[in-house]
C-alpha cells in the first residue's frame, strides 16, 4: 500500500511470517552465543533477568515461535552480558 505524506510517496514494509520468524531466531541464536562465551546456563540467565524458570530463555534461544524475547528482556540480558543491545542485532 502505498500513501502521500507532505507529498512523498511511502510504501507500507511488509514482512512474511517466515521473515519474522528467522528474525526472532538470529537473535536467540546471538543471544545463547553470548551466553555461552559468558560461561552462563540458561537458568542462571533467566535468575538474573527475573525469571525462575528456564521457559523463556530455553524456548526464545531454540526459536519456538510463540516464545520471544522482547525488549525489556533483551535490555536485562544486556546488562547481564556486559554488551550493548544493538549486538543483538548484528
Amino acid at each position: 500500500m502505498t500513501r502521500k505524506y507532505n507529498n512523498i510517496n511511502i510504501s507500507a514494509v511488509e514482512c512474511t511470517e517466515e521473515e519474522t520468524k528467522l528474525f526472532y531466531q538470529k537473535i536467540g541464536r546471538k543471544v545463547q552465543h553470548m551466553r555461552k562465551k559468558r560461561g552462563l546456563s540458561q537458568l542462571e540467565l533467566s535468575y538474573l533477568i527475573g525469571f525462575k524458570s528456564t521457559s523463556l530463555v530455553a524456548g526464545a534461544e531454540a526459536g519456538y515461535s510463540n516464545i520471544r524475547f522482547s525488549l525489556e528482556h533483551l535490555y536485562k540480558i544486556a546488562k547481564v552480558l556486559q554488551v550493548e543491545v544493538k549486538e543483538f542485532f548484528e
